[in-house]
């Protein structure tokens, strides 16, 4: 099983690009993991809201297999602590097969296709965060569930 990461637009700022690249390494070490960058949509001001997560859910829906087990963060999704998450990572990496795909969507939100497609919903927070901020906050709790699953001393309860 693998474990990607889909998100739309480039990051930015240094700070967030070092520590997702800081979490997104040390993800390595326990499974394959890769994370990939979707172009932001050019010309967004001359597009409706509806339009672009349009444009943005054709881009995503071009990276997903038929097969991939497709996980969108959004806010209306079901929230977890960090101990349900590692659960919930570990019954897929028990039951195998399919590769996990978690997707970031564009400051709108996902098109109805997208929505359509996945198979589950995650809420990291009742709060809004940047999309940018959002990608090393998903990555450090994907890391802390690794440690969880392992038994490291990383979490503390």
């Amino acid at each position: 099983m693998k474990i990607s990461l889909l998100y739309i637009g480039k990051t930015d700022k240094p700070y967030l690009r070092e520590g997702i690249q800081i979490f997104a390494e040390r993800l390595k070490h326990y499974l394959p993991f890769s994370m990939v960058e979707i172009a932001d949509i050019k010309n967004t001001k001359n597009l409706s809201f509806e339009l672009q997560k349009q444009k943005e859910g054709e881009q995503l829906l071009q990276k997903i297999a038929a097969t991939d087990d497709v996980i969108l963060l959004d806010e209306g999704g079901k929230h977890r602590s960090s101990v349900e998450f590692a659960g919930f990572i570990e019954q897929k990496m028990i039951m195998g097969g399919n590769d996990i795909v978690f997707i970031i969507g564009g400051p709108y939100g996902f098109s109805d296709e997208v929505y359509a497609r996945a198979n589950g919903k995650i809420s990291l927070s009742k709060m809004t965060f940047s999309h940018q901020m959002v990608r090393v906050i998903f990555l450090e709790q994907l890391y802390r569930a690794m440690t969880i699953i392992r038994g490291e001393p990383y979490h503390h309860e």
